[in-house]
């Protein structure tokens, strides 16, 4: 699936069905704050920005928590500051593992977090150590079905670097700062963007097709991923859908 694994897949539905969740609005919300403290608080010049508010918005957070969220951003309102924090590290198998949290606490979250990938077979790495295996995209998942010859040009004409089948639907990968301009582009001819999301691609992925060892890897991807201070986590590994569906069983 371009380095975009099934669990990344099955996380992301997962969570826009339990959108209703408070621990998913506040990660989401997280997100939004930092993107306007960091670009600005005007959707049409700070594309991270606009990308967060539309996932805000996909996964039902109400429009004035996330008005809220742009004003703290902006400090126009006081709130918590968040740090933007990324840990590396290996899982078992040695697959490679990459956190990204917004903290409050630094010295809190760096002690759980390395907790975490120890209590289930892995272990954290130094900075560089795994990041050269990923390369920053952007994912946006369309309604299928289409026709896949319209849909080439359409991607093309877009910008968009590919895209692939994914069940029933499409992932187009773009380049980080296109996200937007690509959704625009794809809506303009009536497609139905599910959703836009910043993401890291493995470069190669590693293909795991031992049970035991499958189910290790997805229990360390849950545990880290529900931790409330970890907005993404990223690992260059993938496993067949009879694994995958044996775990979730």
């Amino acid at each position: 699936m371009s380095g975009h694994s099934k669990w990344a897949t099955t996380k992301h539905r997962k969570g826009a069905k339990d959108a209703a969740r408070a621990k998913v609005f506040a990660k989401l919300i997280r997100l939004v704050e930092v993107a306007a403290r960091e670009g600005g608080g005007d959707l049409e010049t700070n594309a991270s920005l606009r990308t967060m508010y539309a996932k805000a918005r996909e996964n039902s957070v109400p429009l004035d928590t996330i008005e809220r969220a742009i004003k703290r951003g902006t400090g126009e309102l006081e709130g918590v500051r968040y740090e933007a924090i990324s840990y590396e590290g290996y899982g078992p198998g040695g697959i490679a593992v990459i956190i990204e949290t917004l903290t409050d606490n630094r010295n809190r979250t760096s002690a759980e977090i390395k907790h975490l990938l120890s209590k289930n077979g892995g272990s954290i790495a130094e900075p560089g150590a795994v990041s050269w295996q990923f390369d920053r995209k952007g994912i946006l998942e369309i309604a299928g079905p289409l026709n896949e010859d319209d849909l080439l040009e359409w991607t093309m004409e877009a910008g968009a670097d590919n895209y692939v089948a994914s069940g029933d639907n499409y992932l187009v990968t773009t380049e980080p700062h296109e996200v937007g301009s690509v959704r625009d582009a794809l809506e303009a001819h009536g497609v139905k963007v599910l959703s836009a999301d910043l993401t890291l691609v493995p470069q190669n992925q590693i293909l795991v097709e031992d049970k035991a060892e499958a189910h290790k890897i997805l229990r360390l991807m849950d545990a880290i991923d529900d931790h409330d201070d970890v907005q993404n986590v990223y690992a260059n590994f993938d496993v067949s859908e009879e694994i995958l569906n044996s775990y979730e069983g």
